[in-house]
């Protein structure tokens, strides 16, 4: 299929790294994005010196209880002296920036780019940042009812329960696998041997969400270093391409959409498969790292991106073809359920892992099969965004 979309330059990444993912990190917002910077541009064979450029992104300054956090943590992300910048669309951040840097990159802005996630949701002024979450819902008509994020997901999964038949057996089996699949990250936060039983019997948050069926709040950071195709090719003999983006923003009311099915990714991934030139996403697809905050939202996204067809996706796990040894691994990580949650640095993370399954670099995550194409997909802002990228080697 061929795309519209015309750019100067092809677009490379050569490095990734990963800070630790934490409840509470010692370090700094701008010592964790130094150290996952410093990580990324050694794999690369660069230093802080090469860069042209840095696109960073985190979410709302009062997670990291500073205003003007882009300028607060930009020096310690190699941005003194360098073109910066930041963008930000809540939980698609992580997979925004790449985007971003894509954008840098293949318009010839800048050749070599730095792109950093950063997210210190420890420091927070309240020990928890649901009391962020309570100040971004509509003033007229939300809200008086005192909600909260676990509020408004657990009406999406009881929806999607609802629409698709899918019991909260099914569910599980995503968390089960994902905090299995983190056994192995060195970076991990909530790795463990869980089983079904050990889900459903942990404490109901609001129903039908239990303890154990979300991601934990995290400090984290993650980096990739993007280059131009002369630049790739002389730094190294395995580069990984950007083969398609694609980002969308639904309806700013999470109550005017239906909720059994993500159609703000159903918009992004088209985007994203229509440019990298994919017509049948379960096939062309050999590996994915979808959002997953939740573990229903696995289910969710992979119907989303056409991994699965609609209402399905918890029949596929339950036979064993999201595994890591399965015939379509999902999140080989641990997602964000094992890894950890530090939300726009989630999002690269995935990004990054993507990285390195198709540089064949994951180590004990690395899939059993061969991987050529690879995924990473991001989701935020009161469920409106949905951003894609797609990895080719």
């Amino acid at each position: 299929m061929k795309t519209n979309i015309h750019v100067k330059n092809r677009v490379a990444i050569i490095g990734a790294g990963l800070t630790l993912f934490r409840r509470r990190l010692l370090e700094t917002p701008q010592e964790m994005a130094w150290i996952a910077s410093k990580k990324a541009l050694e794999q690369a064979g660069m230093d802080f010196k090469d860069i042209d450029c840095v696109i960073s992104g985190s979410a709302p300054d009062a997670f990291d209880g500073v205003h003007m956090k882009g300028e607060y943590y930009s020096e310690g992300a190699g941005g003194f002296g360098k073109l910066h910048f930041r963008v930000f669309v809540g939980g698609g951040t992580g997979v925004f920036v790449p985007i971003a840097g894509w954008w840098m990159v293949a318009s010839g802005l800048c050749k070599k780019a730095l792109i950093v996630a950063e997210e210190k949701m420890s420091s927070a002024a309240d020990p928890h940042p649901q009391a962020v979450f309570r100040h971004i819902w509509d003033p007229l008509i939300e809200k008086m009812l005192g909600p909260n994020l676990i509020w408004i997901f657990a009406l999406e999964m009881h929806r999607y329960m609802h629409k698709c038949g899918v019991s909260k057996e099914d569910i599980a089996l995503v968390s089960v696998k994902n905090k299995a699949n983190a056994l192995d990250h060195p970076c991990a936060q909530a790795a463990a041997k869980i089983s079904v039983e050990d889900v459903l019997k942990s404490e109901v948050l609001v129903y039908p969400v239990n303890r154990l069926d979300i991601s934990p709040v995290s400090d984290g950071a993650a980096a990739l270093v993007m280059v131009s195709e002369d630049v790739a090719r002389r730094y190294t003999d395995n580069p990984i391409w950007v083969a398609g983006i694609g980002f969308n923003l639904d309806s700013y009311s999470w109550t005017n959409r239906e909720l059994a099915y993500p159609l703000y990714l159903k918009k992004a991934a088209d985007m994203a498969y229509k440019m990298a030139g994919i017509e049948n996403p379960m096939k062309q697809i050999d590996v994915a790292e979808p959002y997953d905050p939740f573990d229903y939202k696995e289910l969710h996204h992979m119907e989303g991106l056409g991994l699965a067809p609609r209402c399905k996706a918890a029949e596929l796990t339950k036979e064993g073809v999201t595994q890591r040894d399965g015939d379509l691994p999902i999140n080989p990580s641990g997602g964000l359920l094992g890894v950890g949650n530090p939300i726009a640095a989630a999002g690269l993370m995935k990004v990054a892992e993507i990285f390195w399954q198709l540089r064949g670099e994951a180590g004990r995550r690395q899939v059993k099969k061969p991987v050529y194409t690879g995924l990473a997909q991001a989701w935020g802002d009161l469920m409106q965004v949905g951003t894609v990228i797609i990895l080719r080697r």
